[in-house]
């Protein structure tokens, strides 16, 4: 008898593993465990969508015919790790053979890899995941030989590889991305649409329950949860965006608006990133929406880029380059996290209301995590680890493979610009220009050195002052540095005094 582990991300019926198993002799298993549960304080909202996802895929196998061994949280249990959970039913199933596809974090796969073949003295057999819609060998064949690894080039090879958006061999209206046209503010119109509300099951509400009973130290609430857990849910939400957001994503998708936790944004990665929905329906469903006329291409081709290329491409580099490029830190980095990206408490309205959207929803759209907490993050010289860990933890789509390369590469600029060919750093102005946040703000986007001035605009030329030796030889900053030194030597001063006390006073602001 084979056993199979499905994990809490790979809640698919496409699953490679379960094409190797017989229904009518062999076992699937599933666990809710607290080692996965708690190896970083994850939102209380990404552990109860992961514990109500997997109990419906559960059932839902079940009804399918398969054999299936679930193993739900217990506190008290004495397996609280997979393995735990798998030596014991392999021991009393009399288990010939464990079967899995491959998982999505090195953490978890060098474990398995390394040590339980030999504590299961069972073969342990990993099979590729074939979800993805570049393998880690494509991957590796794009990479080698280049010298740099942009992701736009990358992109161009899978709209090649699959056929999106190409007539023929040129890409659909000419341009590979319409970047450029996917910048305004939004003003108001069109109105914001609703999402859709779903509904949960008694087991939904006494999964919630635990969490609350036994995570009542992990961040977030699980008041306005509202996630899909299941695969017909995720298929609605796929629809709700397609017809109600998609045709707005482009224009509007660096946009921010005071008391607007979403935006026209599709909130779709929670189920693609635990296997609800696959990225090639995904993307087929925006294509269709394109071609029949529902949707523009600046906001087709903006929606895809995110899923066949950023998405496909952080996977590839992050297995590329692991284990060691978890522990880059190019810049030096050396201050702590401040405590209010756990409590969202601070007077920056930018950041605060960033926070509430994450400690609320679990969820902050990706102008939100890039250009407010994770610019701020880069500005004060926040250690990567740190900062990977807080969006690991708090946000309900993260997981290490897709979060890692995200922070630490695009955010936190620390890996020697493998991912970026220049850090994403910007001063207020970029948030006062992509939003409305500024007019509720305590402090002053306007000015740079006065004691009310927004933190941003003095930590901006601090940063680029003190990593002048590492940037100002790119050419991508050489405007900016050439700005700097346009200023009069006083105002240099009182820039430096700014930023100098607010570093020292961190935690204050």
């Amino acid at each position: 008898m084979k056993l199979a582990l499905i994990l809490g991300d790979q809640l698919s019926a496409e699953l490679s593993c379960l094409r190797e198993l017989d229904k009518a002799t062999d076992l699937i298993v599933m666990a809710e465990v607290g080692a996965e549960a708690r190896y970083v304080k994850h939102h209380k909202q990404k552990i109860a969508l992961l514990f109500c996802a997997m109990r419906h895929f559960a059932s839902t196998l079940e009804d399918e015919g398969w054999r299936v061994h679930y193993h739900a949280f217990d506190a008290k249990a004495p397996q609280q790790s997979l393995l735990d959970v798998i030596t014991d039913i392999s021991a009393t199933q009399h288990a010939e053979q464990l079967i899995m596809t491959e998982c999505g974090e090195y953490r978890l796969h060098h474990d398995i890899v390394s040590n339980w073949q030999h504590a299961l003295g069972i073969p342990v057999t990993l099979l590729c995941d074939d979800r993805f819609m570049c393998s880690k060998g494509r991957f590796a064949d794009w990479a080698r030989g280049r010298k740099q690894w942009r992701m736009e080039y990358f992109y161009r090879e899978m709209r090649r590889d699959h056929d999106i958006l190409m007539d023929g061999k040129q890409p659909t209206g000419g341009e590979w991305n319409f970047d450029s046209s996917n910048r305004r503010p939004y003003r108001g119109e069109p109105p914001l649409p609703a999402l859709p509300a779903f509904s949960y099951s008694q087991d939904d509400h006494r999964v919630f329950a635990l969490v609350e009973e036994h995570f009542a130290d992990h961040p977030g609430t699980l008041t306005r949860f509202n996630w899909p857990v299941t695969r017909d849910q995720a298929r609605q939400a796929l629809a709700d965006f397609v017809k109600n957001r998609l045709p707005w994503f482009g224009d509007f998708q660096d946009a921010m608006t005071q008391g607007e936790s979403f935006m026209f944004h599709s909130l779709l990665s929670t189920s693609i990133n635990c296997g609800l929905l696959s990225p090639r329906e995904v993307c087929n469903a925006a294509l269709e929406a394109y071609q029949a006329g529902q949707a523009p291409l600046n906001a087709t081709e903006g929606f895809i880029r995110q899923i066949l290329g950023w998405r496909e491409y952080v996977r590839g580099l992050y297995w590329l380059m692991m284990p060691a490029y978890a522990n880059h830190n190019s810049l030096g980095n050396t201050r702590r996290l401040p405590a209010y990206y756990w409590t969202g408490d601070t007077g920056m309205n930018c950041m605060r209301e960033a926070f509430q959207n994450t400690l609320t929803h679990a969820y902050a759209h990706h102008i939100q995590r890039l250009m407010v907490t994770g610019n701020f993050a880069l500005l004060t010289g926040v250690i990567p680890k740190e900062i990977c860990d807080w969006y690991l933890a708090v946000y309900a789509d993260a997981y290490d493979w897709v979060e890692l390369p995200n922070t630490l590469g695009m955010v936190m600029h620390a890996d020697e610009g493998l991912l970026g060919s220049k850090p994403y750093a910007a001063s207020g102005n970029y948030i006062n220009k992509m939003s409305d946040y500024c007019k509720h703000c305590r402090y002053s986007v306007k000015t740079s050195t006065d004691a009310d001035s927004c933190p941003f605009n003095s930590l901006y030329w601090h940063f680029m002052n003190r990593h002048r030796e590492s940037f100002s030889s790119n050419p991508r900053m050489t405007m900016i540095y050439r700005s700097y030194d346009k200023m009069a030597d006083d105002k240099k001063q009182a820039l430096m005094q700014r930023a100098t006390h607010l570093l020292n006073d961190l935690d204050n602001l």
